[in-house]
């Protein structure tokens, strides 16, 4: 499961920064890699990004236990 944690931060990340500069430049990476923001390889990218939010959200406890070995206290 830590490999799927990994992968979950990641996309992420790449979501991150893809917001970020839509945010200051108005400039979306990935509709520019992978051919606009209605393209297919687009919105499976967008989906899976998403699907790596819930992921993250939903299992933020069992991620801690996982990688920190006991429950976090907060």
């Amino acid at each position: 499961m830590k490999t799927m944690d990994i992968l979950a931060a990641v996309l992420l990340v790449v979501g991150g920064l893809n917001w970020g500069l839509w945010g200051a430049f108005e400039f979306d990476l990935v509709a520019t890699i992978f051919g606009g923001n209605t393209a297919m390889l687009s919105k499976l990218i967008y989906g899976v990004v998403g699907l790596a939010a819930l992921y993250q959200a939903f299992g933020l406890k069992a991620i801690q236990r996982r990688w920190l070995g006991s429950p976090a206290t907060a």
